[in-house]
């Protein structure tokens, strides 16, 4: 095919050398008996950086938000998430049959949720009725995926705890990309953990180890959370061959992500001018990119065919939107390159098809 320029996800980032060599003279252990001193590194460092007391380590995030979920709730509970969120929109099906719990969607804007439709989402203990869910916990997620990777200040997740302290319900984090919000606006990553009561973030996507996500909270959530990862098949062996890439990952790799959110910036700046391409400028604030491609008179899956075909590749998202993620793998002469593949892509698609009936 030629040359390839990978803008799917920043999962798809390959562990640097550092990272591989890391791995090659790491120390291992059984980490089901707690006895792995890489993982225990991988927990402790994780823990401190996120200013919690306690992590553990598994093998995705989705199995975070998982095992969160079945230690955070009992099955009939109802949990306040954004109508977009990943937990929701993508892990929904996973987490309503395995822990039995209801998903109550709340709109948004960029993301974030309102406080006084939190308030208003919460079922009242008084009034319930007896076959209403009570209302359990409440889930944010930073940077927020399908917004665009928009992010969620510090000083709006303060306002939600405000609401779910007043009703004692915990405050949960699936900060799988929380690195990037914290580079983003150039602030300690704690500026965002301190509001949470426990959260979930990924090794695996922009820090780019291979593999590999932590569970963080206090330590007695943890205990809890290390039942639940057995529950679901999660305790792990020699698991320091995966957290010793996870150690480079959390020192090394966060302040980088600035170039993926430089790269992203040029992105869609460019896509904007893209006749028949559109784009909202205010949702491009770290490495995600979702724009429409309907005034091309085509859909998503027909242009993503055509950029695939010249080696982008991309995701579509709905009918007519596409998502593309920077990373590191992704230099400016790939984003230059890819942008030469769209425009041209885009040239064809008006010239040839009729509008894009939705």
């Amino acid at each position: 095919m030629g040359r390839i320029v990978d803008l799917r996800s920043d999962t798809c980032t390959l562990p640097t050398e550092e990272m591989l060599e890391a791995t090659r003279y790491a120390e291992f252990g059984n980490d089901a008996f707690g006895e792995d001193p890489t993982v225990n590194r991988l927990q402790e460092l994780a823990a401190e950086k996120l200013g919690m007391e306690s992590s553990l380590l598994v093998a995705s995030g989705t199995m975070g938000n998982l095992i969160s979920m079945m230690t955070l709730v009992k099955g009939g509970d109802e949990v306040i998430v954004e109508e977009k969120a990943h937990l929701y929109y993508n892990e929904g099906r996973g987490i309503s049959s395995l822990v039995r719990i209801f998903l109550r969607p709340i709109r948004g804007h960029l993301g974030a949720l309102d406080p006084r439709d939190v308030q208003n989402a919460i079922r009242p203990i008084v009034q319930r009725a007896h076959d209403q869910p009570r209302t359990a916990l409440v889930c944010i997620e930073n940077t927020h995926n399908n917004a665009g990777g928009t992010v969620i200040r510090p000083e709006q997740i303060k306002e939600i705890q405000e609401v779910t302290h007043a009703h004692n319900i915990k405050l949960y984090l699936d900060g799988a990309r929380i690195f990037n919000a914290a580079v983003a606006l150039g602030v300690d990553v704690r500026e965002f953990t301190r509001y949470v009561d426990c959260m979930m973030f990924c090794l695996s996507k922009g820090l780019s180890a291979p593999v590999g996500s932590l569970v963080v909270g206090s330590e007695d959530f943890i205990e809890k959370a290390k039942w639940a990862r057995q529950e679901v098949g999660g305790a792990m062996r020699q698991a320091g061959i995966i957290a010793a890439s996870g150690i480079v990952a959390i020192e090394k790799m966060v302040d980088r992500l600035k170039d993926d959110h430089r790269n992203a910036r040029v992105l869609a700046g460019r896509l904007a001018e893209i006749e028949g391409i559109s784009l909202d400028m205010e949702t491009v604030q770290t490495n995600i990119v979702i724009f429409d491609v309907s005034g091309l008179g085509t859909d998503s899956n027909q242009f993503v065919f055509a950029l695939n075909e010249r080696g982008v590749k991309s995701k579509t998202r709905g009918k007519t939107a596409v998502r593309m993620l920077t990373h590191r793998g992704v230099e400016e002469e790939d984003i230059d390159y890819a942008l030469t593949v769209i425009e041209d892509v885009a040239r064809k698609f008006r010239k040839h098809r009729p509008f894009y009936e939705s």
